[in-house]
């Protein structure tokens, strides 16, 4: 994918710093990117899932709705496909140079722990972890952890966003920005919901190991399988609850950057598409991001995980009840700041797991979105 001209490219990196709500993004195996814009700076905000019900526009949803953390769908006041449109939308934009000017307001860094004291926090979370696992209080939870990566001025968006685009052809590469979330970029290999009338899709994506010198690993581990088991197993249930005519194809190796997961697709059928948000609360969050059992586990983490993921893990992209939609979880992506950005990343805990090959594990998870920066 290119970089458009300056111009443009100045308006879209100014787009992040505005108090207008845009969308741009690229599905998996394509150079075209879609972008989302709406004019007025006021973006609906919902409190349950369910109220997605019949809504149309781009979607951020966080892991957990709370008052500050609400879900947003941006209302597609402009849309556009690939450059050749995106360019004159930009074009007719009101106030472009109060755009072009706008800087993004100072934030307060936070303080950088050194891999010691990184290490040291994340131990003990593990252990807080464990202990109910240990205890089968859990059949499995996911624990993740957040790290920050300085950026300059001169830190560009759009060209973060293209060079993702250019690097990761097989993930879903999007950049959205709202008065509400702040700014993320993130590219996601694991679809929550997609499709369009009768015939949809979702995945259960769990486990992973690295590809090393080039080369995917093809022996997977118990610990590795049995959680992609717990994963297909719960998407499976919610599938035959509101689906019809449901086929699956996996456990396969799927590659994901230098990364390589256990995926099993579930393609199933839909009576009707007007009630989307009850199939999606049911679906998130799936145990790849939360844990079983899922009301249980997901008060857990919040109690127990040490910080807010806030819409890392929860969901993005593209909703058309009528039309096509593109839902995926926001894994593998960062939170952009004014001086820093936030990456996040998590993985699954079984009573087998070691806390060292876990930090591990989440550590090259951020390094896809680290090589990018």
């Amino acid at each position: 994918m290119r970089i458009p001209d300056l111009q443009i490219h100045r308006l879209i990196d100014g787009l992040t710093r505005s108090n207008l709500s845009f969308a741009l993004y690229r599905l998996p195996w394509t150079d075209e990117c879609y972008f989302i814009l709406q004019r007025t700076e006021e973006v609906e905000t919902l409190t349950d899932i369910s109220e997605l019900n019949g809504k149309k526009g781009f979607v951020i949803a966080p892991f957990r709705q709370t008052e500050e953390h609400p879900i947003v769908l941006i209302r597609p006041d402009i849309t556009a496909y690939d450059w050749d449109e995106i360019i004159p939308s930009l074009g007719s934009l009101e106030h472009t140079d109060a755009i072009l000017s706008s800087k993004q307001l100072p934030s307060t860094p936070v303080h950088t722990l050194n891999e010691t004291e990184r290490y040291d926090r994340y131990y003990a979370a593990f252990r807080r972890f464990m202990e109910p696992l240990k205890e089968k209080k859990f059949k499995k939870l996911v624990l993740s952890r957040p790290a920050f990566c300085p950026i300059t001025e001169e830190f560009s968006p759009l060209e973060t966003f293209v060079k993702a685009c250019n690097d990761y052809p097989r993930m879903m590469i999007y950049l959205c920005h709202t008065p509400v979330t702040g700014t993320w970029l993130g590219s996601t290999p694991e679809i929550l919901l997609s499709g369009s009338d009768r015939n949809w899709k979702t995945v259960a994506l769990a486990g992973t190991l690295p590809i090393v010198n080039g080369i995917e690993p093809t022996e997977w581990n118990p610990k590795n399988k049995e959680e992609q088991a717990i994963v297909a197993e719960y998407v499976r249930k919610i599938i035959k609850k509101h689906g019809m005519k449901m086929t699956e194809k996996g456990p396969y190796t799927a590659r994901a950057g230098q990364l390589v997961h256990l995926k099993t697709d579930f393609l199933f059928q839909l009576k009707e598409t007007g009630h989307l948000g009850n199939l999606l609360k049911e679906l998130h969050p799936t145990p790849a991001v939360c844990g079983l059992p899922k009301a249980e586990a997901y008060q857990f983490i919040a109690e127990n995980e040490g910080y807010d993921r806030r819409y890392y893990t929860g969901f993005v992209g593209w909703m058309d009840p009528e039309g096509n939609t593109e839902l995926y979880v926001n894994l593998r992506c960062m939170e952009i700041r004014s001086t820093e950005v936030k990456l996040y990343a998590g993985g699954g805990i079984l009573p087998s797991s070691e806390v060292r090959s876990e930090w591990e594990e989440t550590g090259a998870k951020m390094r896809t979105m680290k090589n990018i920066l």
